[in-house]
């Protein structure tokens, strides 16, 4: 059975350079530069948060022939601050997670591949599920297949401490990630939120 890691968390923002300045700010290390998504009309930075893991701060791209609009990957939420919009499982398998996921109950959407294209001109391809344009507590799944991972690259210096999901209806969620094979601590409140604890040398830092 393919393993499902907590790969990645989505920190969605208006204006990418702000964004990275505020969490330089807050967690005490500046995110490098990711790439551009030319699909997407995206574009992002990253922080190491493990070997393993990492946060992407994405946003509109401006120079992109059709930049973003509200409503990718949580962007509608984030037109006026930023937020924890979504996050990523990591599988060997894409395919094969997401018949078992829809076996279980649970659609995923398709996986589609993806690419991003760095500010050295290299070109990273992986592939990933299509809910993760809709953003929210449920995680997409990514496959990196032989591409290295992102966060061997990023900045280090953060690590995550802890991440749990809030929901008023925890139920329905813990039926969609119990469909997905995936294990996180689900917490009832009054809206839905993804949360982590991140350490640095700011000390600990939640992100939501």
């Amino acid at each position: 059975m393919d393993s499902m890691e907590l790969d990645h968390l989505v920190y969605a923002a208006a204006d990418l350079e702000t964004a990275v300045d505020a969490l330089e700010q807050r967690l005490g290390v500046r995110a490098g530069p990711g790439g551009r998504h030319e699909a997407l009309g995206t574009h992002n930075a990253l922080l190491g948060l493990g070997p393993a893991t990492y946060l992407e701060i994405l946003a509109p791209d401006p120079e992109a022939e059709n930049p973003a609009t509200p409503g990718v990957l949580g962007l509608a939420s984030a037109t006026s601050s930023e937020l924890l919009a979504t996050w990523a499982v990591r599988c060997n398998d894409i395919d094969d997670a997401v018949a078992r996921a829809r076996e279980r109950g649970f659609d995923p959407w398709d996986p589609v591949d993806a690419h991003r294209t760095g500010a050295d001109g290299h070109t990273t391809h992986w592939r990933l599920t299509i809910n993760a344009l809709a953003g929210g507590p449920l995680p997409f799944l990514i496959d990196w297949g032989d591409a290295p991972h992102p966060a061997s690259s990023a900045p280090s210096g953060l690590g995550l401490e802890s991440f749990h999901l809030e929901d008023p209806e925890p139920d329905g969620l813990l039926a969609g990630l119990s469909a997905l094979g995936v294990q996180v601590d689900v917490r009832r409140a009054d809206a839905p939120a993804l949360v982590a604890l991140i350490s640095g040398p700011h000390g600990l830092v939640e992100l939501r």
